[in-house]
């Protein structure tokens, strides 16, 4: 037997004891963390001696196992001495003190018996079995008592650890005290109840009620049954501490006031029971009043709630009601900019009542920062159309919603948050009209978006209209839209659904972030994902299926294939123009994977989905590819992406947008003609950098801001500036060629003449829009000057 501790820390140990009881039936989560701590493989329902091949070793565990026993064996026999006073008070009636301790002595010795161990559970089960059997067929009495007591004490030892076997001893020494009748049942139902629910929890508890109150009815009567069943029923959902919490929250709500309530929440309930089963009211408005006060408290509060208890559901209800609160609040342009900061510690992804909502608001509040960073009034001005447009759908969506309280809640809040844009919007615009400044509307770097760069896409008519007449042919061919780096692909591809007809619909899907997955399973979710995303953008939304996930896990492309064949049917007389951008990447996955499935989805995908058109778009042509990819994607037409027509470059360039005056003499127009060689990319950069010359002396009073124009001689001084700000262009240019080639380049910059040997160097560089067909000069000034300045810093 495990012998109680000297003197000296004899209530040290009962002190743990007595936390570990409150453990059992309050705190089950700090139990099992406890317990994990000692054992990881240590939980709450094992008989710890099963372990004690590791006492030694394990000191925690040897003393754990020994309040175990102590607390399973002498529990039950303070329970009794507690409760028989109350009940004979209470209920009038005898309490029967002979039969309770002749059971709680075979109890004991049933814990005895099992001290050892359990090195031959056969054994003691089977003598746990012929004593109920004795018990129940043969005994009374003290006999009954004595037989019942070993078997159920042996029985628990053997099957359980403290948590049930504290509770149930508990249980039937108090229940077998009571008299009889539906007063003994409903004291074994309410024992019986409350043990249930901390070994079992709520579902198999309130099962094992009905299933007990039947039994007991058909066995012992309707009134017995009823008794039992309810009484257990009410001891599983824990009514009888319940009560009392309800009291408190009371208490606390009506006591303290809102701003007051903060210091309430180290008081809610859910702080000494974890395992509150029915809700209590009031706890969530408590904790939203308390964000706007102590938001760290608060947040404790809900990470404690989340972690700690079963009280998941009010915690999101909290989340919900502080993040309803904090986005109704905004009241200026910076509130919305601040959200997403302010909302960042909420998890991911958010309470289902948020899940659909409140990453939208987090995306609008991005996209407002955006606009904030912008560094003009006019591009503020802009950028703010697309949080403004997607407020306007956001407040569509939530109206339709089957939630009532998130239609009124956030519909609200959209609706204020549109008037605070819309209205930030006019001010800005009239910050723009009075601006001495030119606006600064030309966009260099990244692909234009129709959301923000609206007009100054420009030209490439001829590339739209052979797209839309290969498509709507009788067999469509492959597409493949090639060209230079940044010579507009990406930009006529996020065009291309306003630019032709609207029975095909374009889904745009960028392979360079789809190659950085290193499994077929990570490529096709990416792909799937992105379809889905492209088409949820066009001008006429498509809302797309989700994939079967369990069959993409399976065999990704055969499941990617079948989905495609459903969106086909789900949407007859429309052609899918799947338009997959920076298709070389392809090939990074083909070797990442050491499989070829994804270019033989793409073949099935032409030989067998006939609504389905591909088009691939990036800087090389199949041929200069590995010759995999000629097996794969026959009868393709190649559409080349090359510079602007001169027409559609001086259109860029004089009228970029809508009512931009005239900033420009027809000499500057001429000059950045002449150096870009209508280079889409070159020709905004070149007149990004004159607008910035042209403001920087109106700032300085070096020119008047209604007559100031731009010359031939302002276009050459912004030169350096160019060729610093565009070097990632140069750079990624002249890394991409050949030594054969940039051997040739340094030959003519030198002024050498090419022989009849570089036919072929000249050719390829002809191909690359770098050398004109003689091989003599550059086509495009600009990186002739990168070049000869490279050539002079090595």
């Amino acid at each position: 037997m495990n012998k109680i501790p000297p003197a000296s820390g004899f209530w040290n140990y009962v002190a743990e004891c007595v936390r570990l009881l409150y453990w059992i039936y309050f705190k089950p989560f700090t139990f099992e963390r406890w317990l994990r701590d000692i054992h990881p493989e240590l939980k709450p329902r094992d008989n710890p001696f099963d372990k004690r091949d590791e006492f030694r070793t394990n000191p925690r565990l040897r003393r754990y196992a020994g309040q175990v026993w102590w607390l399973t064996a002498v529990v039950p026999i303070f329970a009794v001495l507690l409760v028989a006073p109350i009940y004979t008070l209470v209920s009038g009636k005898s309490f029967d003190w002979f039969i309770s301790c002749v059971f709680l002595v075979g109890w004991f010795i049933g814990r005895v018996i099992d001290r050892g161990g359990n090195k031959n559970r056969l054994v003691i089960i089977l003598v746990a079995v012929f004593s109920i059997f004795l018990a129940v067929r043969f005994l009374s009495g003290v006999a009954f008592g004595v037989a019942f007591g070993v078997a159920v004490g042996v029985a628990f030892g053997v099957a359980v650890g403290v948590a049930v076997g504290v509770a149930v001893g508990v249980a039937v020494g108090v229940a077998v005290g009571v008299a009889g009748g539906v007063a003994f049942n409903v004291a074994v139902g309410v024992s019986f109840g409350v043990a249930g629910g901390v070994a079992g929890g709520v579902a198999g508890g309130v099962a094992g009620g009905v299933a007990g109150g039947v039994a007991v009815g058909v066995s012992f009567g309707v009134a017995r049954g009823v008794a039992f069943g309810v009484a257990f029923i009410l001891g599983v959902l824990r009514i009888y501490f319940w009560l009392p919490e309800l009291l408190w929250i009371l208490t606390l709500f009506l006591l303290f006031p809102n701003e007051k309530r903060v210091n309430c929440l180290r008081s809610l309930p859910p702080r000494f029971d974890e395992l509150i089963i029915l809700p209590l009211p009031f706890m969530d408005v408590m904790i939203v009043e308390a964000y706007r006060n102590n938001p760290a408290a608060a947040r404790e509060t809900i990470d404690y709630l989340i972690t700690s208890t079963n009280q998941q559901k009010l915690a999101a209800q909290a989340i919900s009601g502080i993040a309803g609160d904090i986005l109704n609040r905004c009241q200026r342009l910076s509130d919305i900019v601040e959200i997403a900061n302010q909302l960042a510690w909420i998890p991911s992804p958010p309470p289902k009542e948020l899940g659909a909502v409140l990453p939208q608001f987090l995306d609008i509040s991005q996209n407002v920062r955006a606009s904030e960073e912008a560094t003009s009034p006019y591009r503020k001005y802009e950028l703010l159309n697309i949080p403004i447009k997607a407020l306007r759908q956001l407040g569509q969506s939530i109206v339709l919603t089957k939630n009532a309280r998130v239609a009124v809640s956030f519909g609200n809040t959209a609706q204020n948050w549109l008037t605070i844009l819309e209205t930030a919007q006019r001010t800005l615009e009239e910050q723009a009209q009075r601006s001495q400044e030119i606006r600064q509307v030309y966009i260099a770097g990244n692909s234009l978006d129709p959301e923000t760069a609206r007009n100054r896409f420009k030209g490439r008519i001829d590339i739209f209209r052979e797209i839309e007449s290969l498509a709507l042919s009788e067999q469509p061919p492959v597409l493949l839209l090639y060209g230079g780096r940044r010579t507009g692909k990406t930009s006529a591809l996020k065009y291309l659904p306003y630019r032709i007809q609207a029975n095909i619909v374009p889904l745009l899907v960028d392979l360079q972030g789809a190659a950085s997955a290193t499994t077929l399973k990570g490529l096709a979710e990416n792909l799937a994902q992105q379809i889905i995303e492209a088409a949820r953008r066009l001008p006429r939304k498509v809302y797309l299926p989700n994939p079967d996930a369990k069959k993409l896990a399976e065999d990704p492309f055969p499941a990617l294939q079948t989905w495609l064949a459903e969106i086909e049917r789900n949407n007859s007389g429309k052609q899918f123009l799947l338009c997959l951008d920076e298709y070389e990447r392809l090939s990074e996955v083909v070797e990442a994977t050491s499989s070829r499935a994804p270019l033989n989805f793409l073949r099935n995908l032409l030989q067998h989905q006939q609504k389905w058109i591909l088009l691939f778009s990036g800087s090389q042509k199949l041929s200069e590819l590995d010759d995999y990819w000629s097996d794969y994607l026959i009868n393709t037409r190649a559409l080349r992406m090359t510079y602007l027509h001169e027409l559609e470059a001086r259109d860029l360039i004089q009228q970029p947008v809508e009512n931009f005056r005239d900033i420009y003499e027809p000499t500057a127009v001429d000059e950045i003609i002449q150096l870009t060689r209508c280079q889409p990319y070159l020709v905004q950069l070149v007149c990004y950098e004159v607008v910035e010359l042209l403001n920087r002396d109106i700032r300085r009073n070096r020119r008047e801001a209604d007559t100031a124009k731009a010359t031939a001689q302002d276009v050459k001084e912004v030169i350096p500036v160019v060729l610093e700000r565009g070097d990632q262009y140069f750079r990624e240019l002249w890394k991409s060629l050949a030594d054969s080639d940039r051997s040739l380049l340094r030959r003519i910059i030198h002024g050498e003449t090419p022989t009849q040997q570089d036919k072929g160097v000249i050719r390829k560089l002809t191909r690359k829009e770098i050398l004109t067909p003689e091989g003599n000069a550059f086509q495009v000034p600009l990186v002739q000057k990168y070049i000869e300045q490279l050539l002079e810093e090595e």
